[in-house]
């Protein structure tokens, strides 16, 4: 390693010392929660190689939770973590579990934490993360006693919000960054990315389309061809079609699923009106819907009539490799982007 590289290397591990100590990882990289993909191989292979990976609970029981954590402990003895979702109706049997393994960190996704789970969660000493799509919720988030943030814009795969990461960095870290580590996510997928937003005050970053294609990944061959020949452009945000029926967007590659979901909105709105269904359970309709439509594309290869979730930086994908290579290589385009910087 040259002079100019180990500058670089070191400004890079300077940077993402607070978030690497947060974690318990050797990089601040988390790989993103995606459901049947990020289980047990994916995120034991992410903690081997250094990063931080985390078990997508998704629409799992209780007991499918606990022998995926238990599958996951036979395959590493580095930290790794398991996001929730805060709509699941069984979300404190799911904290019980995650305690009962001495989980080290657990992430909230799908909205602001119910009363309760965030006593529940940090009762036996785990680390709480939340997603932040505004300011205003960072704070209240803070306030709440969450230990850390991932700021999540509108470029990622899955459940969306409606403002880009750019702007959401630039609102969020200058106000909470010296707070608590913040992570930031949606459309990152080269290290120059990682340089601009560590240099902006991140403790570090997640991604997870960049990991879907890892050779240590379960996804169907299928799904991993149509993420290789896929463009940014191909990432497409659904549509909501019932101003009543809140559907939070879902980005994924275009395909006949799109108008499946549509056929399934209009079903769903159907028994609202019918009085067949309360909204809550509406919603989780919808929920259950996309696990069914993504396990279909995922597991079974049907990239056609199932959901293929993926970020805008699905276009950055271009061959199967093992996650150690490419955490390496997002660290080597990383550190060189500081390098430049410091020349």
């Amino acid at each position: 390693m040259n002079q100019i590289t180990s500058i670089g290397a070191e400004r890079l591990q300077r940077r993402m010392a607070r978030g690497a100590a947060f974690l318990g990882s050797e990089v601040a990289i988390l790989c993103g929660a995606m459901s049947w993909v990020s289980e047990r191989n994916l995120v034991s292979a992410m903690s081997n190689a250094g990063g931080f990976g985390l078990i997508a609970c998704g629409a799992m029981t209780p007991e499918l939770l606990d022998a995926e954590i238990a599958g996951t402990k036979a395959l590493t003895d580095k930290p790794f973590g398991v996001n929730l979702i805060t709509m699941h109706p069984g979300l404190f049997d799911l904290i019980e579990v995650c305690n009962n393994h001495r989980v080290s960190h657990v992430v909230l996704a799908g909205g602001l934490p119910p009363t309760g789970s965030i006593d529940a969660i940090k009762q036996n000493g785990a680390k709480l993360i939340c997603f932040a799509p505004a300011l205003s919720l960072a704070k209240k988030l803070i306030r709440s006693g969450v230990d850390a943030l991932v700021v999540e814009g509108m470029e990622a795969g899955g459940h969306i919000g409606p403002v880009s990461t750019s702007v959401l960095a630039q609102e969020i870290l200058p106000e909470v960054a010296e707070q608590v580590p913040v992570f930031v996510a949606g459309g990152i997928g080269r290290g120059e990315a990682i340089a601009a937003y560590l240099d902006m005050g991140a403790a570090g970053v997640q991604l997870g389309t960049r990991f879907v294609c890892a050779t240590e990944s379960i996804a169907h061959a299928n799904f991993k061809k149509a993420f290789i020949r896929a463009s940014a452009r191909d990432a497409i945000a659904s549509v909501q079609i019932d101003p009543r029926l809140p559907v939070i967007p879902v980005r994924a590659l275009k395909n006949a699923s799109s108008e499946l979901f549509t056929a399934k909105q209009r079903e769903v709105a159907q028994l609202l009106d019918e009085g067949a269904v309360a909204m809550g359970e509406a919603q989780l309709q919808i929920e259950h819907y996309w696990a069914g439509a993504l396990r279909r594309a995922v597991i079974d290869g049907d990239v056609e009539h199932g959901s293929m979730m993926a970020g805008q930086s699905v276009g950055m994908v271009t061959k199967e490799e093992p996650v150690a290579e490419i955490i390496a290589t997002l660290m080597a385009e990383a550190a060189h982007a500081l390098e430049k910087r410091a020349a």
